[in-house]
C-alpha cells in the first residue's frame, strides 16, 4: 500500500478549497482518504486564512513513508517558513492630493 500526501477540490466553480489528505496512490482524486492534514484555500477572503496545516501529522506520515505531491510539497514547506499571503485589497490607494487638501483648509487664513 502506497500512500501519498495530495489535495482534494472541494468548494464551488471559480472558487476552490483543497484539503491536504493523506491516501492510497491508485485512489482517485476526491475519492477515500485515511487522514485529513489541513486545508488550502488559493482565494481567500476577508479573514480567512490561505492554508491552515497539522505540520506534526504531516511529519509522521513523511516518516512513515508517504510521498507528497510536488504541489503538498511547496505548500508544506510555505508553512513551515511561516509564509501568509498578502491580502488583496479591494479599494484602490487614496490620491496623494486628497491627503494634502485637509492640511491646507486647517491653516489659518490672513
Amino acid at each position: 500500500m502506497a500512500l501519498t500526501i495530495r489535495l482534494q477540490r472541494h468548494g464551488t466553480k471559480g472558487a476552490p478549497v483543497y484539503r491536504m489528505v493523506v491516501c492510497e496512490k491508485t485512489i482517485r482524486r476526491d475519492g477515500r482518504f485515511v487522514e485529513i492534514l489541513g486545508i488550502y484555500n488559493p482565494k481567500p477572503r476577508g479573514r480567512d486564512v490561505p492554508y491552515n496545516l497539522k505540520l506534526d501529522r504531516v511529519d509522521y506520515w513523511l516518516k512513515i513513508g508517504a510521498l507528497p505531491s510536488d504541489t503538498a510539497w511547496s505548500l508544506i514547506k510555505r508553512a513551515r517558513k511561516g509564509y501568509v499571503a498578502a491580502p488583496v485589497s479591494a479599494a484602490p490607494a487614496a490620491p496623494a492630493a486628497a491627503a494634502v487638501a485637509p492640511a491646507e483648509a486647517a491653516t489659518p487664513v490672513a
